[in-house]
């Protein structure tokens, strides 16, 4: 527990941070003032009524009335770990008659963007070996992104990954540094931590454990006890979670349907023998058929029609975990509008809107000084690739950042809103030009630092002015 102790050096930086990260918290706080007197009995109503991007306010529902309201496969321990803030929450709502949920997940919150900002600065500094104020330029230019800033206080999980991901990667490079190996217990934890909260996580606790360890990784020891049997477990898990929790409820729902399907007919065949006068039982029955068809066909058209449905792409299957994939929305468009664009500066144009709702997939921006910022930070990641290629940390962030790619790229998983997965993956842009500042001649070192701290002043006014203002 000792890493979670703030050294000397990062006092000033930490209070200024945790000052920062408070008012974030309070501004979207602020957006929803009428969510203290939402009670357990309307939970839901959280989900019907926050609208930041496409952030799902589950949490709040969770911990004002516990229940397991995530996707078991995708986050399986998520729910189990929002148990102790439900009871803290229950007990605050019948002392004060208020629900203070914000208050009590903003603090979960605060907790993690905090460390996020703290383990960032460990790898820069520490771990790389970059000096303090290239550290500080770094970082900030990180918080500034986008979706790192919009992140760190919606009431979603991708916060809690990513400084899960990014403690995960300090203690790997110090262990690289320092010439040892991830132990199976340290394994272990991190994996059950991280594949909790986000299940497609966990495969990154593996890359980075492979990279720390090498060869060792493959002793039969490690592999069995470090590997396959957390990996065995976890989903076992999963599959117990889904019978227990997911199964009752998707059961009632169907036999729900059901009942409305039978109701329907009912109601088209007496529809159907008014209209024709036929007296036949059959012949009724089976135009009551018909037209219940006619019907349905009608209904589907016109949710076709609705952004939930049209600005998702067609899947390579309809059942599973497939039928989250996407094979038709346009790949260069999404890199270029989204991933290494929304993702590191807000369009001003549907500004946090959803692309579920109301949000065109692609949304350009009104000013080629945005396409300027873009390409620049691109050219400064893939020089800094360049510049960092003989080193084993950097190609153990890249792997997880290409395992990233092939799930959002490749099978088009949560593609047509890319932006909102930003927290996994934007560390590597920092890291990456971190190299630059590592190894660049000295002549190179102040052009550098100037441009850098340049751009990370532009994100956090470009994005913190569009942020306040929404």
């Amino acid at each position: 527990m000792k890493i979670f102790k703030i050294k000397p050096i990062e006092k000033v930086q930490a209070i200024v941070v945790l000052v920062l990260l408070i008012v974030l918290n309070l501004i979207l706080i602020s957006k929803y003032p009428d969510f203290v007197n939402i009670m357990p009995e309307n939970y839901k109503e959280f989900i019907h009524q926050f609208k930041v991007s496409g952030f799902d306010p589950i949490t709040y529902s969770t911990v004002t009335n516990w229940y397991q309201g995530y996707n078991v496969y995708r986050h399986p321990l998520l729910a189990f770990m929002m148990w102790i803030p439900n009871v803290l929450n229950a007990w605050l709502m019948d002392l004060t008659g208020l629900n203070l949920v914000q208050y009590v997940v903003g603090l979960i919150l605060l907790f993690c963007g905090f460390y996020s900002y703290i383990f960032m600065r460990r790898i820069l500094v520490e771990v790389i070996g970059v000096k303090e104020k290239d550290g500080i330029i770094l970082n900030a230019m990180f918080f500034g992104f986008a979706y790192t800033m919009v992140g760190l206080v919606v009431p979603d999980h991708f916060v809690i990954s990513q400084m899960l991901l990014l403690l995960t990667f300090y203690i790997c490079g110090l262990t690289i540094n320092n010439g040892k190996r991830l132990s199976i217990l340290k394994t272990i934890i991190l994996f059950v931590l991280t594949a909790g909260v986000t299940l497609s996580n966990g495969v990154k606790i593996y890359l980075s454990a492979l990279f720390t360890n090498k060869w060792r990784f493959f002793r039969p020891g490690y592999l069995i006890l470090g590997v396959i049997l957390p990996a065995a477990l976890m989903w076992t898990f999963c599959r117990w979670e889904y019978r227990e929790f997911v199964l009752p409820s998707e059961k009632a729902v169907q036999a729900k349907k059901a009942a409305q399907r039978r109701a329907d007919l009912d109601k088209y065949a007496k529809l159907y023998a008014e209209q024709t006068g036929e007296t036949d039982s059959a012949l009724i029955a089976q135009g009551g058929r018909d037209l219940y068809k006619k019907h349905i066909w009608q209904v589907h058209e016109k949710n076709m029609k609705d952004p939930w449905n049209a600005h998702t792409g067609k899947p390579l299957a309809k059942e599973g975990f497939m039928k989250w994939t996407d094979v038709s929305t346009d790949r260069v468009e999404t890199i270029w509008h989204n991933l290494f664009g929304e993702t590191i500066q807000l369009h001003q144009d549907y500004l946090l809107d959803d692309t579920l709702k109301n949000r065109p997939v692609i949304v350009e921006y009104r000013y080629v000084f945005n396409y300027v910022v873009e390409a620049l930070i691109i050219a400064l990641l893939l020089i800094g690739i360049w510049m960092g290629r003989k080193h084993r940390f950097l190609w153990m962030i890249l792997s997880c950042f290409a395992f990233d790619m092939a799930l959002h790229l490749g099978l088009g998983f949560g593609i047509n809103e890319i932006y909102i997965m930003g927290p996994h993956w934007l560390y590597v842009i920092p890291i990456a030009i971190a190299y630059i500042f590592k190894n660049a001649n000295t002549k190179w070192h102040k052009p550098l630092r100037i441009i850098t701290a340049l751009l990370a002043i532009f994100l956090l006014g470009w994005n913190g002015y569009l942020f306040i203002s929404y």
